[in-house]
């Protein structure tokens, strides 16, 4: 098991977000958190980062315990995150936000890899010289996930990616997805839309007020009605 989550409790200052989350992410794998907003899948995501850490649970991370480390330590592991805000930085040119995500992951052959990402990204290349503050929001998000990939994670967090996209940026995204997934980056993906979630994953968690409330594949979250009308608003 690549990633294993165990009964993470979670507080932003009194309040108590996460309550006992546990789950697990196969290596290969995309695995997705569904739910409502202020389900508490964007915590869980941000203390796997330790950016919110946990204050009770564990972490594993390829059989190490990671709870408890800095950021940037974890990232060091082998885990990027792609934030729901994208935090494209705005002045520097599409191959400039990807050069800095090339200085945490020690890459030496930075030009056959951008040539990598770019195969994912047409779009990119296109617009190398362009400033991020210039992108559509498709592009920007296109370049999150990109500078994310240019560090050659393992395991790869995503936050919220077709958020506030059109449909065809939608389509490009989840096919894009797909086939990173394909050339062995494992995703742990965050996602409001059923249609999107039961398109790309292998596995779900339905997660409400904290908890883990449905655990399972596409196909057993189809057969469940119950569960996506009164967890998912379906």
């Amino acid at each position: 098991m690549l990633l294993a989550v165990e009964a993470l409790q979670t507080f932003y200052g009194k309040s108590h977000v996460l309550r006992d989350v546990s789950f697990t992410v196969p290596a290969g794998e995309i695995s997705v958190l569904l739910g409502r907003n202020g389900a508490g899948k964007t915590t869980t995501l941000r203390s796997i980062m330790g950016i919110n850490p946990a204050r009770r649970g564990h972490v594993h991370f390829s059989g190490t315990d990671i709870t408890g480390l800095p950021t940037h330590a974890i990232a060091h592991q082998g885990i990027a995150w792609v934030p729901e805000e994208r935090r494209v930085l705005p002045n520097l040119s599409v191959l400039e936000n990807l050069r800095l995500g090339m200085l945490g992951g020690g890459v030496r052959n930075g030009a056959a890899l951008l040539d990598e990402v770019f195969d994912y990204f047409p779009r990119l290349r296109e617009r190398a010289e362009q400033k991020g503050r210039l992108l559509s929001g498709g592009e920007q998000q296109m370049l999150a996930i990109a500078r994310a990939l240019v560090a050659r994670p393992r395991l790869m967090l995503v936050d919220e990616p077709t958020e506030g996209l059109a449909p065809l940026f939608v389509q490009s995204l989840t096919a894009i997805l797909k086939e990173i997934n394909r050339r062995g980056t494992t995703i742990l993906l965050v996602e409001q839309t059923l249609d999107v979630a039961l398109a790309l994953s292998h596995r779900l968690y339905v997660l409400d007020q904290g908890q883990v409330q449905f655990s399972g594949t596409p196909e057993a979250l189809k057969a469940e009605p119950a569960i996506q009308q009164r967890f998912l608003g379906v």
